[in-house]
């Protein structure tokens, strides 16, 4: 009905808009709401097809430079020679197949200096941009290059990381911005509930939407503190001893980070969290 169309089908069916009109979007959320997995769903759900050949996923992290992303020189035994990154390799396959969609996802792409990777690519990523019209000299090759209207990019960042800087504002203008929550109330997750069937972890469940009310309400943290529903999607078997290390070793270390400076509040969840599952 109109009602699980909503649920299950109109937010996957906005960002692939938003995807295929700006060329380029970050899914944005708490560890634990499936960012990897939607950005790679929605590749698929584009294409029409699951094609990993059509798909490339890099990790941005604090050391990672212009040079590892594009290309740039390494060291080769006998001196230095260049080397050409994976972006720039993708983007070429995927200028000879112009006429199916590349997907470039981008993990943790808020941990990079951001300017320092993309350089002159900064500019041709714009969706307005793409194409050989628009192409520039590259860095470190005498070649005119363009990123191709074919390729779009997916990035994924993490909004409960304290030691991450904003998202530059010459980046932000180039992409929609998509938020992920937490999707105990979805579809998918009731019925991966149902087919657990143990009250221990239906408890923990509701303990830990109570949880997430309580983080969304603090001023210090927000909604992009929740606790994501991935937590609790596993093929293993949901026992005790499950149940008791999902608590003691992911969610109270996350209480610890949270409420650093508010230890009541990290007694209290915490003896609520092992309550829930006794």
């Amino acid at each position: 009905d109109s009602c699980f169309f909503r649920s299950r089908f109109l937010p996957i069916y906005c960002r692939t808009r938003v995807l295929l009109r700006k060329k380029n979007v970050i899914l944005q959320g708490a560890p634990g709401v499936g960012k990897t997995y939607a950005a790679q769903r929605l590749a698929f759900s584009i294409m029409g097809a699951k094609d990993t050949s059509r798909v490339k996923v890099v990790q941005f992290h604090q050391s990672y430079s212009y040079e590892d992303f594009v290309m740039g020189f390494r060291p080769d035994g006998n001196g230095f020679r260049l080397v050409e990154g994976p972006f720039y390799k993708f983007c070429t396959t995927a200028e000879e197949d112009n006429e199916r969609p590349y997907f470039f996802i981008i993990d943790e792409i808020n941990r990079g200096n951001l300017s320092k990777i993309f350089g002159e690519l900064l500019m041709l990523i714009e969706g307005d941009k793409r194409g050989g019209k628009n192409a520039l000299r590259l860095l470190y090759k005498d070649e005119q290059f363009s990123v191709p209207a074919n390729v779009y990019i997916i990035g994924m960042m993490n909004t409960a990381d304290r030691s991450l800087a904003m998202i530059d504002y010459a980046l932000r203008r180039r992409f929609a911005f998509f938020d992920m929550e937490p999707a105990f109330a979805s579809d998918g997750f009731g019925i991966k509930q149902a087919s657990i069937s143990n009250p221990k972890f239906n408890s923990l469940i509701a303990e830990v939407e109570r949880l997430n009310k309580a983080i969304a309400a603090d001023a210090s943290l927000g909604a992009g503190f929740r606790i994501g529903h991935s937590y609790f999607c596993t093929n293993e078997l949901v026992d005790d001893a499950w149940l008791s290390s999902v608590v003691e070793y992911e969610l109270i270390p996350l209480l610890f980070e949270y409420w650093f400076d508010e230890p009541s509040k990290i007694d209290n969840w915490s003896a609520q969290l092992r309550g829930s599952i006794k």
